[in-house]
């Protein structure tokens, strides 16, 4: 089993998260309601990961105009990208 991610490192991880595009926000908004109570630290890492795009990459990811590529096709990342991409 994954281990947890503790209070302080999802409050960061949530800061982090912040976007300059409204469409991402919400996306990421969403993932959080849904998932912040059970995020564990393997999670939060695919989810820096996506972090690390500009914005308008990172739309083309959530709206699978594009798949992940290279380092970012790693399982972390997939797990959080199809987390993300869930419809309401």
């Amino acid at each position: 089993m994954d281990t947890l991610l503790d209070a302080g490192s999802l409050s960061k991880l949530k800061w982090r998260c912040r976007r300059g595009l409204l469409e991402n926000d919400l996306f990421i908004e969403r993932f959080f309601a849904r998932y912040e109570q059970g995020l564990t630290v393997r999670q939060a890492a695919g989810l820096e990961a996506l972090m690390e795009l500009a914005d308008n990459d990172l739309l083309d990811l959530l709206l699978a105009r594009r798949e992940p590529e290279g380092e970012l096709a790693r399982a972390d990342v997939l797990e959080v990208l199809a987390q993300l991409r869930q419809r309401p």
